[in-house]
């Protein structure tokens, strides 16, 4: 059970510094008052006042203080100037009969010492409630500023996240790699008979949102070992050397638990390769970068401490974090396949009343590409869907209208169109469905709108048949007809292209490019592949890695690849232009069609990715509005657009 918290503070203790404040100035500014007011005498004054008989008596010091009393009952004060050395001035008070009286220097009374000190206990009473104050904000440790370089991680040692490895839908060999090091921390005897060492380090890499960090807590779960967490935004501060000292204070700490575990969250944050980039010695992130290069590799033998990290930037990390003896194990978590994907929906299902009508298996067949994440966002706007439709049981038809507002942006009814301008988007969408149905490699199409959605007037959705590894030209030529077959459909119908495609034309070209520059599929320029142009990882600074005459090949072959699809899906369109006609006439009667539909008005059977495939595909494509002039159709490896945000498996060789 965890401590109880601790009693707030009494109120009494606010008011603790704004008193004293107050009272320190009414006593510097303000002398205390003694009642009686105290005449003031010079010497001379004071001889007077005894001639004429008024005083009564004489206190006098060894300073030449004189105070007293008048016959009057008045109280005085005077000095006697020693300079004078005034022998007459006692027989002048004896002869007329004052009472007369001699102290020392009176002693400093206890009123007198709160005058004299409560300044300075006010000052160092504001600098322990600055210190505590401080202590508490930077995480203890040696208190205040001086406890800036503590480590800030986050120990489960007896209380450790309720997370199993059950928990967690797919990613078995993952899960089985993780594993393995919570097993050597909990059972090193076994793996030392064998004569294995276990892994100093393991890193964790994938896309954004694939459960990383939930794997990591899950192992936080499983192990029976202490498991310190961070990220590696905490190891970074202002101040040189801070980030250092946090990352000696976490290792010490780890050494002292042993066997233990240390995860970092986005390691990238100081794991960035070092380069001339940065400012030398002096750098704090490369400082942090190095004592965590020398803490992972000093490990004392036996010592039983494995770092986790997670990240989804591998390729920025310096060389020298990922050699054997650092992390020398890398574990992919790549997004889930269409069995994961039903898997992390029944999870995400719990707690949710679904109805008879939601096939699940439906839904992550029409969602590759997605992430846990996106699933989980998936499923959480399927059930705010139903709470607007005053539901509280979830239907196919929120699942639907989940997904088409996680990729393409919601339903903008205000954004009404003109009857010309209605007409031209159901002209520029049949033109992409009609173009994927005629051609045989491009993906089969699910459904065909010309509501207005987000950014997009239109939408053509397409379901790859299976979740490629690998393209061949063909089903690359067929994607660039299909992205040029909404502006080859304007071009014929309407006489003119409209800005509606600007979009295609941009994923169309980089398509285009990457088959002539990457992919090898010109014969012009030859089996050669040249990479992303720009800066890599082994020279930061390369800028384009050829030369300009490559350049120029380079630009030619694109734009005839880019003519040819063009052409391709002008003839295509031309020679079922009836087809065409009708496929406008009917989306602007319904505004929504299916591939069924489609494929009916074509004459040709319907292709599906699998028979019993019921629900709405994966790629998108997209007539926008005027104000934003861009398209964005079926996703090809590599290319995102406007409505598909999860990345596509890039083509190689295996």
């Amino acid at each position: 059970m965890p401590a109880p918290a601790p009693p707030p503070p009494p109120r009494w203790r606010v008011w603790l510094l704004p008193v004293g404040l107050v009272l320190t100035a009414l006593l510097l500014l303000h002398p205390i008052s003694k009642g009686t007011p105290v005449k003031e005498f010079s010497y001379s004054a004071f001889v007077g006042e005894v001639t004429a008989n008024k005083v009564a008596s004489a206190t006098i010091t060894s300073t030449g203080s004189v105070t007293g009393k008048l016959h009057s009952g008045a109280s005085y004060s005077s000095q006697i100037p020693t300079a004078l050395n005034d022998t007459a001035l006692s027989p002048l008070l004896l002869d007329h009969k004052v009472e007369v009286t001699g102290t020392n220097p009176s002693t400093t009374s206890l009123l007198g010492l709160l005058v004299t000190f409560l300044p300075l206990i006010v000052i160092v009473g504001i600098f322990v409630w600055i210190g505590r104050k401080s202590r508490k904000q930077l995480g203890g440790g040696l208190g205040g500023i001086m406890g800036i370089g503590k480590s800030k991680a986050k120990v489960y040692d007896e209380e450790r996240p309720t997370t199993r490895f059950a928990d967690i839908a797919g990613y078995e060999g993952s899960k089985a790699e993780v594993m393995e090091v919570v097993d050597f921390l909990k059972h090193p005897g076994r793996y030392a008979a064998a004569g294995a060492v276990g892994p100093k380090g393991v890193l964790m890499v994938g896309p954004p949102g694939t459960g990383k960090t939930l794997l990591a807590r899950a192992v936080a779960g499983e192990a029976g070992v202490p498991f310190f967490a961070l990220s590696g935004s905490s190891f970074v501060e202002m101040f040189v050397g801070v980030g250092a000292s946090r990352v000696r204070d976490l290792f010490a700490d780890a050494r002292k638990r042993a066997p233990s575990i240390i995860f970092i969250d986005e390691i990238d944050a100081i794991g960035g390769r070092r380069g001339p980039g940065g400012f030398g010695s002096n750098d704090e992130r490369e400082q942090t970068l190095n004592q965590l290069l020398s803490d992972m590799d000093g490990f004392e033998p036996g010592a039983s401490v494995v770092v986790m990290a997670a990240t989804n930037r591998a390729e920025i990390l310096d060389a020298a974090l990922l050699r054997p003896g650092r992390f020398d194990r890398t574990v992919e978590i790549p997004l889930p396949n269409q069995r994961e994907r039903l898997a992390i929906l029944e999870i995400h299902e719990k707690g949710k009343k679904i109805g008879p009508d939601v096939d699940l298996g439906a839904v992550s067949r029409g969602t590759p590409g997605f992430s846990g994440a996106d699933l989980a966002n998936l499923v959480n706007e399927a059930a705010i869907n139903a709470v607007r439709a005053h539901r509280h049981v979830l239907s196919m038809d929120d699942f639907d209208a989940a997904r088409d507002r996680l990729l393409i942006g919601r339903r903008d009814a205000s954004n009404a169109l003109m009857p010309e301008e209605k007409h031209a988007v159901a002209v520029h969408e049949a033109g992409h469905a009609l173009v994927a149905v005629l051609s045989e490699h491009a993906d089969p199409v699910a459904k065909v709108t010309i509501l207005p959605r987000g950014a997009a007037l239109g939408v053509t959705e397409q379901l790859p048949e299976s979740e490629r590894h690998l393209y061949p030209e063909s089903y690359l030529t067929d994607a660039l007809a299909v992205r040029l077959g909404g502006r080859a459909s304007e071009i014929l119908v309407l006489g003119e292209p409209s800005t509606g495609a600007s979009n295609d034309l941009a994923s169309a070209t980089d398509l285009a490019t990457r088959m002539v520059r990457e992919w090898g599929f010109s014969t012009e320029v030859g089996p050669i592949g040249y990479g992303p142009e720009g800066p890599s990882r082994d020279n930061p600074f390369a800028g384009r890695p050829y030369a300009e005459e490559t350049q120029r090949t380079i630009d030619q072959e694109v734009a005839r690849l880019l003519r040819e699809a063009e052409v391709r899906a002008t003839k295509l369109l031309g020679e079922h232009r009836e087809v065409l006609d009708r496929v406008v006439e009917l989306l602007l009667e319904r505004e929504t069609i299916d591939g069924a539909d489609l494929a009916a008005i074509v004459g040709v059977p319907e292709r599906r990715a699998d028979r019993e495939q019921t629900w709405a595909p994966r790629a998108v494509a997209m007539a926008p509005a005027s104000s934003a002039p861009a398209v964005a159709l079926a996703s090809p490896p590599g290319a995102r657009s406007v409505a598909d945000r999860s990345p596509s498996p890039t083509p190689s060789a295996g």
